[in-house]
C-alpha cells in the first residue's frame, strides 16, 4: 500500500506526481490518483488514476503534506472532482 502524499512514478508512462487518493474496486484492482502539480505555463495539470502495480514510490510525504493529511476530513474539503473514470 502506498502512503498518500508520497511522490510516485508510473513505470510504464513515466507520469509522476503526488499520490492524492486511493480507490479499491470490488474486482481487486487498486488505483491511486496522482497529481502532477503545476505545469510550465503555471496551470495545475490534470490528475490521473493509475493502477497500484504500475507505481513506484520515489519519495516519502513531505512534513507539510503529512501535517495536512492528519487533519479531519471537514478541514480538508470533500471528494476530488476528478474521481476515477475507469481502469488505466
Amino acid at each position: 500500500m502506498i502512503k498518500l502524499g508520497s511522490k510516485v512514478k508510473d513505470v510504464v508512462s513515466g507520469f509522476s506526481g503526488i499520490a492524492i487518493g486511493r480507490c479499491e474496486y470490488i474486482t481487486g484492482c487498486t488505483q491511486y490518483g496522482v497529481a502532477p502539480g503545476v505545469g510550465k505555463d503555471g496551470k495545475i495539470q490534470e490528475s490521473q488514476w493509475i493502477d497500484e502495480t504500475r507505481l513506484v514510490v520515489t519519495a516519502a510525504p513531505s512534513k507539510e503534506i503529512a501535517r495536512i493529511s492528519n487533519q479531519p476530513m471537514s478541514a480538508n474539503g470533500g471528494p476530488q472532482s476528478d474521481a476515477p473514470k475507469g481502469r488505466m
